[in-house]
């Protein structure tokens, strides 16, 4: 995943980049972690700054090429690793982490790229494969059950219409294979009020999320980076749909409060708080930068910044969203 980019002149921009930079300050030096390298938008500002380092993830092997340029450009500055951001812990506690940067969208570059059949306005078969999975959206789409397929849709669609159209593709899919035209066609039918979004963007996006698991990814990363970050380092998200920004934000709220244990204890003022919110309500892109990037308008940025070395106790936010985390494991039965 990475960062959006200006489909009119297929410019790479990075979603929200002035104000990133002002939140992780790489104007004095230290190591970075870009979880979401892309094509390398927010890596290539924090190296214009000397004295910086850092360490890029992205599962997508799209992006080794790009990587490898930056790897002959800025040699021992940038290290590169073509893994799910899930895995940051490869990263040495040593390397001292004054910033982690998700930045949880998709290039323009991904979705006009039919292989990876991340736009309904492609034919086909359907794919929305990031790299480094087990099964694809055909797979679901022409195999798992009906009561399945409805949670799916439900719940990281948020889809109302999600029964309906479940039902329909395991009727349909009785003759012939669901495509990707077959799947739009479905959705189209099925939900005759007009709208202001595509009527197949929320059963894309669901298709999306469980494809590469973007719930238990998130969550895993999350909790591995707050262990990570060093002493007055920060973490920021940028998030463009309500689930993965209720998580973001329910992870940085608790881990920056003190967990109150009953109603008849007092909170103890003295306890070490690990981090501090450096934003109570996300920030959003300005109209002028809506204007020149469209899809960055659904964007919104939160951050933390550690307090303390303690380690922090991260089972709270997998007890929170297990159910979206135990819909994922629907996909075992594929």
């Amino acid at each position: 995943m990475s960062a959006t980019i200006v489909p009119e002149n297929n410019l790479h921009y990075p979603v929200l980049l002035k104000e990133v930079l002002s939140i992780i300050s790489p104007q004095n030096g230290g190591t970075f972690i870009d979880c979401t390298f892309g094509q390398g938008g927010y890596t290539k500002k924090i190296l214009e700054f000397p004295k910086t380092k850092v360490i890029a993830f992205d599962r997508d092997n799209k992006s080794n090429y790009i990587a490898s340029k930056f790897k002959k450009k800025y040699k021992s500055r940038f290290e590169y690793h073509n893994k799910k951001f899930s895995e940051i812990d490869v990263v040495k506690s040593e390397e001292n982490i004054k910033g982690i940067i998700f930045d949880l969208g998709f290039s323009f570059d991904q979705i006009r790229d039919p292989s990876k059949g991340l736009s309904f306005n492609y034919k086909g078969k359907l794919n929305m494969k990031m790299g480094y999975n087990k099964f694809s959206a055909d797979d679901i789409i022409n195999n798992l059950p009906s009561k399945d397929l409805y949670k799916i849709f439900k719940f990281f669609g948020e889809e109302i219409n999600s029964k309906l159209i479940s039902s329909k593709i395991v009727k349909e899919r009785k003759y012939k294979k669901i495509l990707t035209e077959d799947l739009v066609n479905i959705i189209n039918k099925t939900k005759k009020k007009f709208t202001k979004l595509n009527k197949a963007t929320k059963i894309f996006q669901a298709l999306r999320i469980i494809v590469n698991n973007e719930i238990s990814e998130l969550i895993s990363a999350l909790s591995k980076s707050c262990n990570l970050i060093s002493k007055n380092g920060v973490i920021v998200t940028i998030t463009f749909h309500s689930i993965e920004d209720r998580i973001c934000k329910f992870f940085f709220n608790n881990i920056s409060s003190i967990k109150k244990v009953s109603r008849y204890f007092p909170v103890n003022s003295d306890d070490n708080i690990s981090f501090e919110l450096i934003n109570k309500k996300p920030i959003i892109p300005s109209l002028k930068e809506i204007e020149k990037n469209p899809p960055s308008r659904s964007a919104k940025l939160r951050a933390v910044r550690r307090k303390e070395n303690n380690k922090v106790d991260t089972k709270f936010v997998y007890e929170k969203f297990k159910n979206l985390i135990e819909i994922e494991r629907l996909t075992s039965k594929l």
